[in-house]
């Protein structure tokens, strides 16, 4: 295996744990995984389509109906006709949605904080600092 194969493996293993641990932990307002997604989505892109946002998760229409339906029950998105087809709905991401994304980003932050705060050493927490924009460049080149 070559040096890029192998910085390749241990970095996927790396960042796929850290995401694992970051899912498992439990947070205050609980969402699953899709109800998030399509929060987050929202949130990036904003407003969309069922449609648009269950091509976007690649899930079907029906499953992402479900999870809207779901979080427009909870107050987390608002559905309107879309002035361009009737037909269709537009889901908006409402000042509740926008803060139970915000309470669950922050939740985990403080969680990744108090790993990095408690089991690294200054140094360590160097290089780590060192290495994050480079980390943060990888991720967008994908």
């Amino acid at each position: 295996m070559s040096a890029p194969d192998e910085l390749a493996a241990t970095l996927y293993g790396a960042v796929s744990l850290i995401a694992r641990r970051l899912r498992q932990s439990q947070v205050t307002a609980e969402l699953s995984l899709p109800e998030r997604s399509a929060l987050s989505r929202l949130d990036r892109d904003g407003p969309a389509t069922t449609a648009a946002l269950a091509r976007a998760e690649q899930i079907t229409p029906q499953a992402m109906s479900s999870t809207i339906s779901g979080l427009s029950a909870r107050g987390f998105v608002t559905r309107d006709a879309d002035p361009a087809d009737g037909r269709q709905m537009i889901v908006s991401l409402t000042p509740e949605g926008s803060e139970v994304l915000r309470a669950r980003r922050d939740a985990r932050m403080r969680q990744f904080a108090a790993s990095l705060s408690s089991g690294f050493s200054p140094e360590e927490l160097a290089v780590l600092e060192e290495a994050a924009p480079l980390l943060e460049r990888l991720g967008q080149t994908f």
